[in-house]
């Protein structure tokens, strides 16, 4: 009886003991929640995958020339890890990338059920010291080896994430390489030399293709819509017509070819009639 009684004991302290930490856990969570909420005036910036891309992508690469990660990487990362910059831990502890409490972390603190019960994640005054401190937990021993590969080879930094032991889920890598392609994340791994040489192969190919008659044709800006286009309506769409490319109908409405295929998550260059795009 006396055992039984013990065991019950046992159980209620065990029981008191959660409840106290769940309280604890939760008044943190909500002094952190109520400092971002004063300093967001109680309203956040709500991103779509677009906008946060926009948002962030200068970071990105400003992180990648410092320390070598591909912009890619790090976007396709906070893209999949903060959902877009929508989560409780981007917007109320500017936390992107889900980076969690580690023995020399000094910061404040947020939890959330994630691995384990009240798991503890690190706080940042802004997103851009969220991306900062993704750079520095990148340049730990165990991924050293991934700063071996090319900075551009954007699958096998996927692959080594998961090697390395950045995510538990073991089609991270696939996701992550599936985000870079479908918003073209890649793009942004280039270095300014890098882009420049392009622009001047690109200038030396059109020069070369001036002299065909069918390609010159094929890259003259189209300053107003052709005969029978149909306006722009307003759930800022607009309809192929005969004798559109997306060079043109990206040139009429401001954008360039890259952001209307991005627009429309589309994979080539290829349109046909009646087709609709989104132009904004």
């Amino acid at each position: 009886m006396r055992s039984s009684n013990h065991f019950i004991l046992l159980a209620a302290l065990i029981v008191f003991l959660s409840s106290c930490g769940s309280r604890k856990y939760s008044k943190n969570n909500k002094q952190i929640e109520k400092a971002a909420n004063k300093a967001n005036n109680n309203s956040y910036k709500s991103y779509n995958t677009l906008s946060y891309i926009d948002e962030f992508k200068g970071v990105a690469v400003e992180e990648m020339n410092a320390n070598g990660i591909p912009a890619s990487i790090t976007l396709a990362q906070g893209i999949l890890e903060s959902g877009s910059g929508n989560s409780d831990l981007a917007k109320y502890a500017n936390n992107h990338f889900g980076i969690k409490c580690t023995s020399d972390w000094r910061g404040k603190n947020y939890f959330r059920d994630d691995d384990q019960k009240n798991d503890c994640f690190r706080v940042y005054k802004d997103a851009r010291e969220s991306f900062r401190d993704h750079s520095e937990f990148l340049k730990r021993k165990r991924y050293s080896f991934l700063f071996q590969l090319d900075k551009n080879d954007y699958k096998s930094w996927a692959q080594g994430l998961k090697t390395a032991g950045y995510a538990t889920n073991p089609k991270y890598p696939d996701l992550l390489i599936n985000t870079i392609e479908k918003y073209q994340l890649y793009q942004y791994d280039q270095s300014e030399s890098e882009k420049q040489k392009i622009a001047r192969e690109d200038r030396v190919f059109t020069e070369i293709n001036q002299n065909i008659p069918q390609e010159k044709a094929k890259f003259t800006p189209v300053e107003t819509p052709p005969p029978g286009a149909k306006p722009i309506i307003a759930d800022g769409t607009y309809t192929v017509v005969k004798g559109d490319t997306l060079y043109n109908i990206a040139k009429r409405f401001n954008l360039t070819v890259d952001q209307l295929k991005m627009l429309n998550e589309m994979s080539s260059d290829a349109i046909k009639l009646g087709q609709t795009l989104k132009v904004k």
